[in-house]
């Protein structure tokens, strides 16, 4: 793999560690962000930077709250100087609150929470870093987005919705892009044990009483489709790694080339959701054409 200078996000824990380590291995330049670095996450980062020291890459950490855009553009600023140049973004930050809950039961601060990291914070990252890759006539943005973003699995509707967002958005700077040298893919993993699973008290609903309004039968489907994938995640206990396994191919592949959507569910296999994308494609291709836009939806 050639060597590249990589700025992710969210790399406190979960994906974001796996794609900092599995770089560091193939000798990149690796920008390591996280919020609340010398605070809550201070530890985190000091363990993150004493585990990797031996790798052949080079690491920096630096302080990005996806959620400010003075934190998101100070960010940006700080890893090219310390980089000189950035030629892969991973917007990889990412919460869910509202998994296992009903929709009605989520509070607006919720809502409001949610889109902002998930949404708006890959916005704002694509932002700050477009200019630079205009002005090199290069550069890849990767999204993770999920499974969610593609298919509908109930009672998790603000974080399906966030990545039903995120897909929207990918796909249309694709478009956008893409007489620019810059590429943008979407990566759509599944089920993975990662540290977003053990935080159930943070996506409990704050409407309690709405909760108690809905039948007890609904009530209970919901709770064992939500018991039954936890249970299935902390079973089986995907790796992370097949996910950095397939970003770093996206990476290595071809500029010009390089899929939009990427499945990776080694937990259930993502059948639904490689059929969904096929199907997208193929309408998306006919809908461009109508329009006389069809260069945009191919891969050049």
């Amino acid at each position: 793999m050639k060597n590249m200078n990589v700025l992710i996000t969210g790399t406190s824990s979960g994906f974001g560690q796996a794609l900092v380590e599995a770089l560091l291995r193939s000798g990149s330049t690796v920008i390591a962000t996280m919020r609340n670095i010398d605070g809550v996450n201070r530890e985190k980062a000091v363990r993150l930077k004493d585990r990797l020291k031996s790798l052949p890459g080079k690491l920096y950490l630096i302080e990005l709250d996806v959620c400010d855009d003075n934190s998101v553009k100070n960010a940006v600023q700080s890893a090219l100087l310390v980089a000189g140049s950035i030629e892969v973004v991973i917007n990889n930050a990412g919460i869910n609150p509202g998994v296992d809950a009903f929709c009605e039961t989520l509070s607006m601060a919720q809502f409001t929470e949610i889109f902002d990291v998930n949404v708006f914070g890959v916005q704002r990252v694509i932002q700050a870093i477009l200019p630079s890759m205009k002005s090199q006539g290069s550069g890849l943005i990767i999204n993770i987005s999920s499974l969610m973003g593609r298919v509908i699995i109930p009672f998790a509707a603000s974080y399906t919705a966030t990545k039903f967002a995120v897909e929207g958005l990918s796909e249309s700077y694709r478009y956008e892009l893409s007489s620019s040298g810059i590429d943008v893919c979407i990566v759509e993993p599944g089920g993975f044990d990662t540290e977003i699973w053990h935080k159930s008290a943070y996506n409990q609903p704050q409407c309690q009483e709405r909760e108690a309004a809905y039948p007890a039968l609904a009530i209970s489907k919901k709770n064992a489709l939500w018991d039954e994938v936890r249970g299935a995640v902390n079973s089986d206990k995907p790796d992370p790694q097949f996910l950095a396994d397939e970003v770093i191919r996206l990476i290595n592949t071809k500029v010009g080339t390089r899929p939009l959507r990427t499945v990776v569910d080694p937990l259930m296999g993502g059948k639904e959701c490689v059929e969904m994308n096929a199907q997208s494609e193929t309408v998306q291709k006919s809908f461009l054409e109508n329009l006389g836009l069809g260069c945009l939806a191919k891969v050049h």
